[in-house]
């Protein structure tokens, strides 16, 4: 793949700096797609090309630092390179062909994205979209079709796991709302388990103190068997 290719420090800041102006040209497109007014859409084709003519001169500096670091890369790695390059210029040529067809369905003026003068076509090491071939055209086209239908893959994932997350919370606080009803239950239970201990110790309390009442009378009763005794006996 294109990410395990050995690249200086050097080679992957402009690496990515492509990459990044490659992800806002599929963007651009796509709002061009969704915009209504022509005025708009001349706007963001013209700010696309600005972004395309940015790209080629990364490109450029790509393949300079290339050709500085070739002599301290094995042959093996300045291939892969090299076939990155060309692959960075037919991904370029795909968005140039793409502007062409937005800019003569628009009716614009046509905007110059390869300036006239020393700057030849050759040198650059950029490939112009008209002489790529159909094939090349083809597979620049899979190559976009496979990022969406990656990007979408991705969105799929985030989309499950976030509707997975969502149920698990669900569960825990359906658990927990459970088990606040139980401890509820439960002190309700030791509440009235409370109140009828406290009527017990009530019950208990009357009886202790009709015993009480028994108990004086029975003594009073005996006291005066005694003394009726002891009247009679004296």
């Amino acid at each position: 793949a294109a990410s395990d290719v050995p690249m200086s420090p050097e080679l992957e800041q402009v690496d990515g700096e492509i990459q990044d102006i490659f992800r806002a040209l599929h963007n651009g497109f796509q709002k061009i797609d969704k915009m209504k007014d022509s005025n708009r859409q001349s706007k963001q084709l013209e700010e696309l090309t600005g972004k395309m003519r940015e790209c080629k001169r990364l490109i450029k500096e790509f393949d300079r630092v290339l050709k500085d670091e070739e002599k301290r890369n094995t042959s093996e790695v300045n291939k892969q390179l090299n076939d990155k390059k060309q692959f960075m210029i037919k991904e370029l040529n795909s968005y140039v062909t793409m502007r062409k067809t937005y800019q003569s369905s628009l009716g614009n003026k046509r905007i110059e994205l390869f300036d006239a003068g020393n700057d030849q076509v050759a040198e650059d090491n950029v490939q112009m979209a008209s002489e790529m071939s159909n094939q090349q055209l083809i597979d620049s086209g899979m190559k976009q079709m496979d990022q969406t239908d990656q990007a979408i893959e991705r969105s799929k994932m985030v989309v499950a796991q976030t509707v997975e997350v969502g149920a698990q919370t669900a569960t825990t606080l359906t658990q927990q709302t459970d088990q606040m009803k139980r401890i509820g239950n439960e002190l309700d239970s030791v509440h009235f388990s409370l109140k009828k201990a406290s009527q017990m110790v009530k019950e208990i309390g009357r009886q202790v103190a009709t015993d009480k009442c028994i108990m004086g009378f029975l003594f009073l009763i005996v006291c005066g068997v005694i003394a009726i005794i002891v009247v009679k006996v004296y």
